[in-house]
């Protein structure tokens, strides 16, 4: 079992940034490509971004390509979103996830997930 607790999460302006921040325990965590998915209230949850297990590949849904940046600490265990120009379209909440195939989210779903951190921006 690999356990993910996310954190970093707030109320922030439109123009504004966060760093979320996911700590990872109970595996290899290196082994894993990891992700952030959010969900906002009424819809369904949607891919954000994914790291692959060295770091070497990152992947964005198109809405976010040119704000976000995911990064991976493999000596922490820990795995970031920085988001930046932040949107209320932004608002959602945040989750992370990890799955050893390193294409798991063009399906929209991983092995295992975060609680989740709730992201919330105003206009």
């Amino acid at each position: 079992q690999v356990r993910l607790v996310e954190s970093g999460g707030g109320l922030v302006q439109a123009g504004g940034s966060l760093k979320l921040s996911c700590a990872a325990s109970g595996g290899t965590f290196s082994y894993y490509a990891m992700g952030w998915f959010r969900q906002a209230p009424g819809k369904e949850r949607e891919f954000v971004a994914r790291i692959t297990g060295s770091g070497g590949s990152t992947d964005y849904t198109d809405s976010v390509k040119d704000r976000f940046t995911i990064s991976r600490d493999n000596i922490k265990n820990m795995v970031y979103l920085q988001m930046n120009s932040l949107e209320p379209e932004d608002t959602a909440v945040y989750y992370c996830a990890a799955d050893l195939n390193t294409r798991f989210y063009y399906l929209n779903r991983a092995k295992y997930w975060g609680q989740g951190t709730q992201v919330t921006v105003s206009s």
